[in-house]
């Protein structure tokens, strides 16, 4: 399922497509890029309940906006998100790129996803698809962009 998020995400980021414009022929397109109607379909809802996240007035996410809440992570979260996941997490709350809300707006969709562990760059693209869908979070889109596409090749002293 995430090799299709990510064939979607790549494919339709920067296009004028409404991905959602003709699932049957959204649903084709894959079909014939070699992968399977199951995981399609997953894949699909998975993106639908992303963008419920913030068109439902009743999401949790969007009820309450605490301005200094902390993340306590379960026992099964910190089996899925590495101690690196889980820092780089906490790193781009504190510098800004996303706050409470957009973080468990995260953690939701991550917790949807069928991957037992997630990567650190599997996680960033998930901070990625999830800011994209956030209305209003241009800046904080770019900077997660910068900081998945602009890392030091080498060491900095």
């Amino acid at each position: 399922m995430f090799d299709i998020l990510m064939y979607l995400f790549e494919n339709y980021i920067h296009s004028e497509a409404d991905i959602f414009a003709e699932q049957n022929e959204l649903t084709d397109e894959l079909l014939r890029a070699g992968f399977n109607k199951p995981e399609i379909f997953k894949a699909l809802d998975w993106l639908e309940q992303l963008a419920d996240l913030q068109h439902n007035d009743e999401s949790p996410y969007l009820i309450a906006n605490p301005q200094h809440a902390m993340r306590i992570f379960t026992e099964s979260e910190c089996q899925r998100l590495s101690v690196e996941c889980r820092s780089f997490l906490m790193f781009i709350e504190q510098i800004g790129v996303i706050n409470s809300v957009t973080r468990e707006m995260v953690m939701d969709r991550l917790a949807a996803l069928d991957k037992l562990n997630i990567s650190l760059e599997d996680l960033k693209w998930i901070v990625l698809m999830v800011l994209f869908n956030v209305p209003g979070s241009e800046k904080a889109y770019e900077q997660m962009e910068d900081l998945i596409f602009d890392e030091p090749s080498e060491l900095l002293h």
